[in-house]
């Protein structure tokens, strides 16, 4: 019953994955299963264990890095109020370093000017450049690059 060892070993692995998520050890786990299998044909220990080496180095150098890239990219659509940033609003009430008020996505949001020596006068377009809490720090569109 060999294959039941390679199972056995493979939930080990698993459960030490799922304490580091390093995603070393569940493809260890994986390349374990894969043994079991072959354990489980009736192939020899030879045969196990060249399985078991194919599967953790198909894992470890193919597997492994395409998905902590893929982990590590940002997501491409923003959620909430950073869905905001970079959207284009129009002054309702002068927008100074302290204070003002702007009117964004239909909705009026308390603003302030990015650069604390500008007053944005009412009227003008500018582009939210990050969001605080509930208000959004503002640029002019007209002095962006």
């Amino acid at each position: 019953m060999p294959w039941f060892v390679w199972l056995l070993a493979a939930a080990g692995l698993g459960v030490a994955e799922f304490f580091t998520l390093t995603l070393v050890f569940g493809l260890l786990a994986g390349a374990a299963l894969v043994a079991a299998v072959v354990a489980g044909v009736g192939i020899g220990l030879l045969g196990q264990l060249v399985a078991l080496g194919l599967a953790a180095a198909a894992g470890l150098v193919i597997v492994r890095p395409i998905a902590l890239r893929q982990m590590a990219q940002q997501p491409l659509t923003r959620e909430g109020s950073d869905a905001l940033i970079g959207k284009r609003a129009e002054v309702v009430q002068e927008v100074t370093a302290t204070h003002g008020l702007i009117k964004l996505s239909g909705e009026e949001w308390s603003a302030r000017a990015l650069d604390e020596s500008l007053v944005i006068p009412v009227g003008a377009l500018v582009e939210v450049m990050e969001i605080e809490g509930a208000t959004a720090i503002v640029y002019p569109r007209e002095l962006l690059p």
